[in-house]
């Protein structure tokens, strides 16, 4: 049996390495699989207790057996929609561009556009507070794009009445006052729910779609990861 394996953020570092080609006998577990990489890569012990994996884009879990010739990613907790209605998620490099993109999730009978738009600070002042001299955001975009998809598909399920929705992620370095995402949701009426399908859309955007971010400041780089684990179904 052979398996690609994909090194994100943290499990990339610890590992040395971005990909590895592990070939094993039949009937290997997410469980096992974990073990077998820990033998390769003893840097990884720690990690895997956290660590998040998915089979072919999809999450597995410990007793998923994972199928010949499967793609696999291991990663860190992380830092679709009806055809009638303008939907659009990316992963991209480029500049955000917030009228460009709430354009094209407007129609004729919109009358509400609800935004949210995450900056890069160049000074934290809670928790632990320290100044940021830039960010350098990464993605395994097949699948977080899949994701994205996921998303928008959960918001129209819970919000009908939403008409447009755009999910955008930009990777690469990003300085401080530069926008990171954006989530837009738009409606007929701004009583129909659309604040909080736009909050629901970053907050989960944050939860399952497998995107990282390394902070570098004045005194040294980190990578910034969550703690939410997904459930099966996510």
């Amino acid at each position: 049996m052979n398996y690609k394996i994909l090194f994100f953020a943290t499990l990339r570092d610890r590992a040395g390495a971005k990909t590895f080609e592990l070939q094993t006998e039949a009937g290997l577990t997410v469980a096992g699989l974990k073990s077998r990489l820990v033998s390769h890569f003893p840097g990884l012990e720690s990690s895997m207790g956290s660590a998040l994996v998915s089979v072919n884009r999809a999450y597995a879990f410990d007793d998923d057996l994972i199928p010949d010739g499967a793609e696999v990613a291991l990663f860190p907790p992380v830092s679709g929609g009806a055809d009638e209605f303008p939907t659009i998620f990316a992963i991209t490099e480029d500049e955000i561009d917030l009228n460009e993109l709430l354009e094209r999730i407007t129609l004729a009978s919109t009358g509400a556009a609800a935004l949210f738009t995450g900056m890069v600070r160049g000074v934290t002042s809670r928790e632990n507070p320290h100044e940021t001299v830039y960010l350098e955001y990464e993605a395994y975009k097949p699948m977080a794009e899949a994701k994205m998809r996921q998303v928008t598909d959960e918001i129209r399920q819970r919000w009908p009445t939403v008409e447009g929705v755009a999910i955008v992620q930009r990777i690469g370095r990003l300085y401080p006052r530069t926008p990171t995402v954006l989530i837009a949701c738009t409606a007929a009426h701004r009583d129909t729910g659309v604040f909080e399908a736009a909050r629901y859309g970053i907050d989960r955007l944050k939860e399952i779609v497998p995107v990282w971010k390394k902070e570098f400041g004045p005194h040294g780089e980190e990578w910034v990861e969550g703690d939410y684990v997904p459930k099966p179904g996510e």
